[in-house]
């Protein structure tokens, strides 16, 4: 089992991971450091014990928050998929419809149209 020496609110610590977990475990002790770092330098000086408590704390609720978000975030995935799929279940009500007398006055353009170029042949 690899040992890594992970430093924490300038405090080092001997930690055993398993093999190929390093890169975690260096991972996760970097942002428990950042913690332990931020609450130094507001209140100065703690006991070790007391730093990292105060320092797993404050990740445990940045980690809270954002289990709370991603949930919320999973049931608006999950209402946009289901209307979704109720959209596609649905099929249209009704054929769209064209304003009255465009039909008249397509066939009109088209009658222009065509005695235009005929016109233009014979020319």
């Amino acid at each position: 089992m690899p040992n890594e020496t992970v430093t924490i609110g300038g405090k080092n610590f001997d930690v055993a991971c398993q093999p190929g977990e390093e890169h975690y475990l260096r991972a996760a002790a970097a942002l428990l450091d950042a913690e332990a770092t931020t609450l130094i330098g507001q209140i100065g000086r703690l006991p070790e014990s007391k730093m990292l408590l105060m320092a797993g704390l404050m990740l445990a609720d940045k980690t809270a928050g954002a289990e709370d978000r991603v949930k919320q975030l999973e049931a608006e995935m999950a209402e946009l998929r289901a209307e979704t799929e109720r959209l596609r279940a649905t099929p249209p009500t009704s054929a769209p419809t064209l304003p009255e007398g465009t039909l008249e006055r397509m066939a009109d353009l088209a009658e222009r149209a065509e005695a235009m170029a005929e016109d233009l042949e014979n020319r």
